[in-house]
């Protein structure tokens, strides 16, 4: 949903790159929420950290979303000129039914959306 985001709302002031620990399937969850915003993710693939990292690629933003309080695991990014870590929760984890955990899934996205516009605001 980040990436999505950003690129979207960035314009092309940004160059966007996501990835995780350990790539698998996009959620469901997430696509949903951002299908509710008009932004088709489902075909997207998931990343490595690992990779782009063995590729050699330099930042000047990491924006981490995991929260490690939460006992999640969360990349280390060397030479990245500045790393945001923004404690969000992890639509995976949610419980209920599909929609109970899809309208938490939204409200992650908007606290994302949101925290995307004002790091736009302050980079810009």
């Amino acid at each position: 949903m980040a990436e999505e985001l950003l690129k979207r709302l960035g314009g092309e002031v940004f160059y966007v790159e996501s990835a995780g620990l350990e790539p698998g399937e996009i959620n469901p969850l997430a696509i949903d929420a951002m299908k509710d915003l008009g932004y088709d993710i489902s075909h997207k693939k998931t990343n490595s950290v690992f990779e782009f990292y063995k590729e050699g690629r330099i930042y000047n933003y990491v924006i981490k979303v995991c929260d490690a309080s939460h006992g999640e695991r969360c990349p280390i990014f060397p030479g990245v000129n500045e790393t945001l870590a923004w404690r969000l929760e992890d639509p995976s984890s949610f419980e209920g039914t599909y929609e109970e955990k899809l309208e938490k899934t939204i409200e992650v996205r908007d606290e994302l959306k949101n925290k995307i516009l004002s790091f736009i605001e302050v980079v810009k």
